[in-house]
């Protein structure tokens, strides 16, 4: 258990060791009880001998982390639009757009790997796919993008139940409309001409919504560059049709009002 600690107490600490930091603890170490490092380390197990493995095999976890923290921020953002507070959710669509940026990022630390260097490991991974992330489909989801069919490959999985109540609940999309309505605004245009002063609120959610569209449109053409990248036009491990399934579901525009109100602005 995490012992929470005061600012006088982590001041008397550091008095006390002299500016040193403390190298000596009753129990677990305090970083690894809260961060769970030990853990986290602990799930990079490869299949084969071949060491880029281990680069595809971690970049692959930092991306499940980010899909689960992007979702969580839209949810929170999601959350305050029904409260019909959009100022409020300006903050977690900021970070969700980082956090986007943050998952970008992963792509260049597989940017090196060639189809030779993709086909040492590939066939270890069966039918295994990108295409099976629960968190993704979740992430999916609450921006809109929404295909019933594909909750089917998570039927007698734990994630089921989580995936149904995702794609039933109403979209962070969604419930910005009915915000929009409520509002008594038609659509983003007559946002967008009442000005772009402090007090125009749903002006600077529209702008943060297309942030997170942005980046999230990013990682869908550096998903796509990767894998032609990698195996070019060959079938997809979880026996799609690879690159061409890949430019189909890109053609699925993320917040689509938003975008076609530029047109006529």
């Amino acid at each position: 258990m995490i012992e929470s600690r005061t600012a006088e107490q982590r001041d008397a600490r550091a008095g006390a060791n002299g500016g040193e930091p403390t190298t000596e603890f009753p129990g677990r170490i305090p970083y690894d009880a809260y961060v769970h490092a030990g853990t986290l380390h602990s799930l990079q197990r490869t299949l084969s001998g071949d060491p880029g493995e281990m680069s595809f095999l971690v970049v692959s976890q930092i991306m499940e982390l980010y899909f689960g923290l992007t979702r969580f921020e839209l949810d929170e953002a999601r959350t305050l639009i029904v409260k019909d507070d959009a100022w409020g959710a300006l903050a977690p669509l900021r970070r969700a757009a980082l956090d986007l940026d943050g998952l970008n990022a992963a792509w260049k630390a597989l940017s090196w790997m060639t189809p030779a260097d993709f086909n040492r490991f590939r066939d270890l991974l069966g039918e295994g796919s990108g295409f099976q992330s629960a968190a993704y489909r979740e992430l999916e989801f609450i921006l809109g993008l929404k295909t019933e069919s594909l909750i089917r490959p998570f039927r007698r999985s734990a994630a089921y139940p989580r995936l149904v109540r995702a794609f039933e609940d109403p979209s962070l999309w969604d419930e910005t409309m009915a915000l929009l309505a409520r509002r008594g605004k038609a659509d983003w245009v007559q946002v967008y001409r009442d000005g772009d002063g402090p007090d125009n609120h749903l002006r600077m959610l529209g702008e943060a919504l297309t942030d997170v569209a942005v980046a999230f449109g990013e990682w869908r053409h550096q998903h796509l560059l990767a894998v032609r990248r990698t195996m070019g036009a060959k079938p997809g491990s979880g026996g799609s049709a690879g690159i061409a399934w890949l430019e189909r579901s890109m053609s699925r525009v993320v917040f689509p009002e938003l975008w076609e109100a530029r047109t006529h602005m």
